[in-house]
């Protein structure tokens, strides 16, 4: 086992990393290569070299310490000033304000899951999607997105309509992980671990359905999969099996007559059996003129053949599209369906999901709308980009467009929102979502959530006053967390006592929760600020805030190792990069490079895009400036300080020199590998 961990090391070339003449050096006489433990002769002898090589570095560090360097080429500490590494200052509590969690939350978590658990055990099979959706919605709240997801394939599993199958299908396709979904179209499913797009446009209950990834290209009729442009053949006039002998009548159009069966016309809806055998003067002609209905003599053999056969076969789209119109004019619901389907199965991508929506949504056919919502909400957050598809998502025009064929709910525009809420909070297609998000709104906990969003939204956007509006909104609707935020807002309108004393309001009202006191200690000072600190962190004690804003006191009363003595205690149990950053920038102030280096490596290996200083300096600029502010280290040395974090459980040291060494090494799968496991630990 020793041998094979080696000969491993060895494959990763660290010689050139360790810059040594005889890395491996040993005696080939001595022994099997391997041995059985650290005193085999390869094994140990390489454990021993890197153990020099520390030893070295750590000499280096020492005589670099008490002498100066004569590398001009590496800055040195007395080229950079602290105040160049902390534009924005110390820290201040008025800019470490904890967000309004986007979320419902509960006074009491285990009572609101326990009353949502029994409305799903309650509820018939019709109701149990939506019963699972507004469990998803209690998760979110939760840092363990599995229960989300888990929440979110039940609703799926359970879904019966096809909207809510096409919505809720999207929704977990955007789950999962990106790198699964490289390369992948929106409509590609086969041999991928996706559900198929195609089962989401069968209505009714179908658990199966979710668990085979392919169902498209089986079980069904040839005429029914998707076919390519090549395919499409104009017909005969034959084709439909009856010839002349058969046809007792004729529909006019321009100079071309088509013969047809009147029984076979006839059949097709009530307006057509009123008109060839009711009291009409059609009824009694061999020949009736229909160039002005809208439709042309090539469509109109196309309903010819579809009387005879029940099928559409080969037909160019653009005739199915003819016939989906002469199934409105006339009430011709099979031929309807069937033009629906048909069309539906053209749908592949956005240029073709752009071009027949309209046609969709003009000619009520539910089905293909379904198809073309579908694509738009798999390219998510993509589709965005496109102006046709956010005016259609957006507007309120287009929410009652989609609402005319079934295609507009309060499913749809909670997934539109989340994403536009992660793309950008503060945009105005954000805030539009939100707004049809409370238009869809029926159930108290729908409308909970959609006033709650917008007023997280709006104060984002420092509308404090619609933002207070909209949480007055939740608070009606009996979400009381929504407090919170109505009492931000009036913080920020100037209302200080007002907010101040809604708090106070609410901790009486209610059991105290940990959220209730960090909320109130933010309308306050000295003691009493402290002991709202306390007391939240007695009653929660994974709130971040609490030890954040201790921390920045103690800066403030010139207590740096303090700060950081607080913000361990958080750091020990539970990372976050706003915890990472605020230790770091009391490091730089302690001129503890080393260590502020260390947590901005780790909050980049958590959130790459990090903006540090309140958002005034990216987090990959402040590691150029401070790498050469310590001692550089070389892979040896990297490879030696993971081994020595990783058996000490130092995960943000660990995830520090993870960081160091895709920086400035080849072997990214390995170290990848790595940094997965500590960010699963």
């Amino acid at each position: 086992m020793q041998h094979n961990i080696f000969t491993t090391m060895r494959s990763l070339k660290l010689s050139e990393g360790c810059k040594a003449t005889q890395v491996y050096a040993f005696n080939p006489t001595g022994g099997e290569a391997g041995g059985g433990g650290y005193g085999g002769k390869v094994g140990g002898k390489f454990l021993q070299h890197l153990q020099d090589l520390r030893a070295n570095s750590i000499r280096t560090k020492s005589s670099r310490n008490s002498h100066p360097p004569t590398n001009h080429n590496q800055t040195t500490r007395t080229d950079v000033s602290v105040e160049s590494l902390l534009p924005a200052g110390l820290p201040t509590v008025d800019l470490i304000e904890p967000k309004i969690e986007p979320c419902l939350k509960s006074v009491d978590f285990v009572e609101s899951l326990a009353d949502v658990y029994t409305k799903v055990e309650n509820s018939s099979q019709l109701e149990k999607s939506d019963r699972f959706l507004e469990q998803c919605a209690v998760f979110k709240g939760l840092s363990d997105p599995k229960l989300f997801r888990n929440s979110l394939r039940s609703a799926r599993q359970h879904a019966v309509d096809v909207h809510s199958k096409v919505v809720l299908a999207s929704w977990l396709k955007c789950e999962r992980r990106e790198d699964e979904l490289i390369g992948l179209s929106a409509m590609d499913c086969c041999g991928r671990n996706l559900e198929c797009p195609r089962a989401c446009l069968m209505s009714g209950y179908d658990p199966d359905s979710v668990k085979d990834p392919c169902v498209c290209l089986r079980g069904q009729p040839e005429e029914d999969v998707l076919m390519g442009d090549e395919d499409y053949l104009t017909f005969d006039a034959d084709e439909g099996g009856g010839g002349d002998d058969d046809c007792d009548m004729s529909f006019c159009i321009g100079d071309d007559e088509i013969r047809c069966v009147r029984y076979n016309v006839a059949s097709l809806s009530r307006p057509f059996r009123a008109m060839l055998y009711g009291e009409f003067k059609e009824s009694r002609r061999e020949k009736i003129n229909f160039t002005q209905n809208g439709i042309s003599a090539e469509g109109m053999r196309g309903a010819m053949v579809f009387s005879q056969t029940k099928r559409l076969g080969t037909f160019d789209p653009k005739i199915v599209l003819e016939l989906l119109s002469l199934a409105n004019r006339f009430c011709c619901d099979e031929l309807k369906s069937a033009c629906d389907a048909h069309l539906a199965s053209l749908v592949c991508d956005m240029e073709s999901a752009v071009i027949l929506i309209e046609y969709g949504l003009e000619e009520g056919a539910n089905l293909l709308v379904a198809a073309c919502l579908q694509v738009f909400l798999r390219e998510l957050p993509f589709s965005m980009n496109n102006p046709y598809v956010m005016r259609l998502l957006c507007g309120s025009e287009g929410r009652e467009r989609l609402a005319s064929v079934g295609h507009a709910s309060f499913l749809l525009y909670y997934f539109l929102s989340q994403i536009a809420m992660e793309e950008e909070m503060k945009s105005n297609n954000t805030v539009m979502l939100l707004e049809r998000l409370g238009e869809c709104a029926t159930e108290d906990w729908q409308k909970q959530l959609a006033y709650h969003l917008l007023g997280v939204v709006m104060l984002e956007r420092k509308e404090y006053k619609d933002a207070q509006n909209w949480f007055e909104e939740a608070v009606e609707a009996g979400h009381v967390y929504s407090s919170v935020g109505g009492a931000r807002a009036k913080y920020h309108r100037g209302h200080k006592y007002s907010a101040y004393k809604m708090m106070n309001s609410l901790i009486s009202d209610h059991s105290p929760v940990g959220w209730m006191y960090q909320e109130r200690s933010l309308f306050c000072t000295g003691k009493e600020k402290l002991m709202d600190l306390n007391t939240a962190t007695e009653l929660d004690p994974t709130l971040p805030f609490p030890y954040m804003c201790r921390a920045v006191l103690l800066v403030q009363e010139n207590k740096l190792e303090s700060a950081i003595s607080e913000l361990n205690k958080i750091i020990g149990f539970k990372v976050s990069p706003d915890c990472l950053e605020l230790r770091a920038w009391i490091s730089m102030a302690l001129e503890d490079f080393e260590g502020a280096l260390r947590d901005v490596r780790a909050l980049l290996t958590l959130d790459p895009n990090h903006m540090m200083f309140y958002g005034k300096k990216h987090g990959d600029q402040l590691v150029e400036l401070l790498r050469p502010l310590v001692q550089q280290c070389s892979q040896a040395d990297c490879w030696m300080q993971l081994y020595d974090r990783w058996s000490s459980v130092d995960d943000i040291g660990s995830l520090a020199v993870v960081h160091q060494m895709l920086a400035n090494g080849p072997w990214k799968s390995l170290l990848r590998f790595r940094q997965s496991l500590l960010l699963l630990r």
